[in-house]
């Protein structure tokens, strides 16, 4: 009978235990790493661009024409896609950045900012009007803060891996997305819609591509000591 509650109970605490407890990452020095390179491909022809309507404030956020950057192709390819190793348990150091968010123009740059879990992210304002900083998060403290003209900057601390969407409650165009990874094997796929993973212990891996239109793919890979290993990937709708 004892042992008979004594398994529920443990039950119960690992089912409220967060995913990102039970699946620990240990970082530390990386001898011999192989790398994980490649280009995310879509499929299919590419959208043409839509152009955004600017119904406010527009003396600075209409100076320049503006498109929806949800999704981007260049070359075949796309850009802004997050290619990440999620099953690794053992790599490099994982350490905490600061990184920032720039809204220039009314407009996130970037428009996909990945980072590892425990960084900072300064959200800045250049543009001399009122912005509004709102999260859509789960697994970390969601935010909605008004950012006026005087006030340049705003840091905010992620701690938990998840996918957050940001937008502007001002400026309803205005979004973008923070990808907080739980180790650092993550790359956002840059104009080429090329990435690069790089000191990656030899062994097989799960490599994930998410992007916020297109959901996600992926792949088992393995890497050889100090070899690179290639992988294309293709999304569509």
């Amino acid at each position: 009978m004892k042992k008979t509650v004594f398994l529920a109970f443990l039950v119960a605490v690992l089912a409220a235990m967060p995913l990102s407890g039970l699946l620990a990452y240990d970082g530390g020095a990386v001898s011999d790493g192989g790398s994980v390179s490649g280009v995310v491909k879509f499929k299919g022809a590419a959208p043409a661009p839509k152009k955004l309507e600017i119904t406010k404030d527009k003396e600075v956020c209409a100076k320049s024409g503006k498109t929806d950057p949800s999704l981007i192709v260049s070359g075949g390819n796309l850009v802004n896609a997050v290619v990440s190793i999620t099953d690794i348990k053992k790599g490099k150091k994982m350490e905490p950045q600061k990184v920032k968010l720039d809204q220039n123009g009314c407009e996130y740059k970037p428009h996909v900012l990945a980072m590892a879990a425990g960084s900072s992210v300064d959200i800045l304002n250049p543009d001399g009007i009122l912005h509004n900083v709102h999260s859509y998060s789960k697994a970390n403290s969601p935010f909605n803060m008004a950012q006026p003209k005087f006030k340049k900057t705003i840091t905010v601390k992620v701690d938990k891996p998840e996918v957050i969407n940001l937008k502007c409650d001002v400026h309803g165009w205005m979004n973008a997305w923070l990808f907080v990874a739980a180790n650092p094997y993550f790359s956002v796929t840059d104009n080429s819609g090329s990435f690069k993973l790089t000191d990656v212990p030899a062994g097989t891996y799960n490599v994930e591509v998410w992007h916020e239109t297109l959901g996600k793919t992926s792949q088992k890979v393995t890497v050889k000591a100090k070899a690179d290993s290639k992988v294309t990937f293709e999304m569509g709708k």
